[in-house]
């Protein structure tokens, strides 16, 4: 009798890009692979599939994944001459708007996976084995995806779960509606169920996801407030949070539920892009600044201990120097606990791309300057606000000092602090201490939680 050799794992490295949307795409791309062998590793050398899942936001998204290409082609090369073999998958948004020049360019490629599409990754590699079949796939289908992704691995107690996707708003910086399609919304029993399904895994806290989040709207009328409500009665859900909201989109009944719903917690990303009028209208926002600030005023009066996180623009073409100051003058009047900012990039086929009176790349520099100078004071000032309080703290892990505990706040903090015992999913009492511009430190408390 002769021993048979136990067969190796083959290797997947996913390079993840951008968006929570896209990471929670990377995992449902490694449970999807999964059944077929592949474990993850976190260096791309030696991987059997190497996926890039890919941001077309930012300017020069696609520059940088030829950039990657070059760099992996090499690796493919090695391994080749060393009889084994490389997959290279592209995925993502630039996947999907540039996926036939990707093709036609980079031929170490040897798949082009839309975000649409990733549910056939089995099928496309079996293919690309047998050099059979189309490398690309970016078709539109939303539904078809979700049902055929496997049941979720959560890898820990905290989960994104993706219930929304596509974008009908067409702001005119943004290849969203362009490389994932019109707005979707998964079905109401879909969602309840696989968040069930995780929280019967031990996922804790559940973040909601879509590109237009909060604009969900369910089989039966079930609007977002509504889904909300639903999954805070499920047993072992401790925590709600959602990314990435529209301002037109915060209903009476949503405001209304953050003061109603303690497992909703008070935190909230929601971006406003900037505080001109005009720009605003430029950028086909669908709201103006005074809209903006009664929503804020709103947040805070049905949850006074609420905090807001944001996105801006800046260097929007046409955007004079009185028009940057309103922006400033929004941030002072709200006082955001955090927030991402960036220039203004032209990206191939939006409105605004070809819009004259383009912002000089200098002014744009002192401009996002000065507002992250203000934006960091913010921040920094939050977190050290916080000092004193006693925050319940969700435990994700342990620390890497013996004996230290890691977990997150309910403003979404990364809290550090000292608690050999403490176990991941436990909310536990831990009073601040110290804070810095990310994160903050804590003991553990014995008193209770100071709301």
């Amino acid at each position: 009798m002769t021993d048979r050799q136990t067969p190796q794992p083959k290797r997947l490295f996913i390079e993840t890009y951008g968006c929570q949307m896209n990471a929670y795409d990377s995992e449902r791309m490694r449970d999807v692979l999964g059944p077929l062998g592949y474990a993850v590793t976190d260096k791309p050398d030696d991987a059997d599939l190497v996926i890039l899942n890919t941001c077309h936001i930012r300017e020069k998204a696609t520059e940088k994944v030829y950039s990657e290409i070059g760099r992996l082609r090499a690796h493919k090369e090695r391994r080749q001459a060393e009889g084994k073999g490389m997959t290279i998958a592209i995925a993502g948004c630039v996947a999907q708007a540039e996926g036939e020049e990707i093709v036609a360019r980079a031929p170490a490629v040897d798949l082009v996976v839309g975000p649409q599409a990733y549910h056939k990754l089995p099928e496309l590699i079996a293919r690309a084995a047998r050099k059979t079949g189309e490398r690309l796939a970016a078709d539109f289908t939303a539904q078809e995806k979700f049902d055929a992704l496997p049941e979720r691995a959560p890898d820990g107690v905290t989960a994104f779960l993706s219930i929304q996707e596509g974008c009908d708003k067409f702001c005119t910086f943004c290849v969203v509606p362009y490389t994932r399609g019109a707005e979707y919304s998964r079905p109401l029993a879909d969602v309840l169920a696989e968040a069930q399904a995780l929280a019967d895994k031990g996922v804790r806290e559940i973040t909601l996801l879509g590109q237009n989040v909060n604009a969900y709207h369910g089989d039966g009328g079930a609007g977002f407030a509504d889904l909300l409500a639903r999954l805070a009665r499920i047993e072992g859900v401790e925590r709600l949070r959602y990314t990435t909201s529209h301002p037109v989109e915060m209903t009476d009944e949503l405001i209304a539920l953050h003061g109603d719903e303690p497992k909703l917690m008070p935190y909230l990303h929601l971006p406003v892009q900037s505080g001109s009028d005009r720009i605003l209208k430029a950028m086909n926002r669908k709201h103006d600044s005074a809209f903006y600030r009664d929503i804020i005023a709103r947040l805070r009066a049905a949850r006074p201990d609420i905090a807001l996180s944001t996105d801006f623009i800046v260097g929007f073409p046409g955007e004079s120097d009185k028009e940057f100051e309103a922006t400033l003058s929004l941030v002072q009047d709200v006082n955001f606990a955090s927030a991402f900012s960036f220039r203004y990039s032209a990206r191939p086929g939006t409105p605004a791309a070809a819009m004259m009176a383009q912002v000089g790349e200098e002014a744009k520099a002192e401009r996002l300057a000065r507002l992250q100078m203000l934006l960091s004071e913010q921040q920094r000032a939050f977190n050290a606000a916080q000092i004193g309080r006693v925050l319940p703290v969700l435990v994700t892990g342990q620390g890497r000092k013996a004996g230290q505990a890691h977990g997150r706040s309910p403003y979404l903090q990364a809290v550090h602090f000292d608690a050999p015992s403490a176990r991941p999913g436990e909310i536990v009492p831990v009073r601040i201490v110290a804070s810095s511009q990310n994160s903050l430190s804590g003991e553990l408390a014995r008193t209770p939680v100071i709301a």
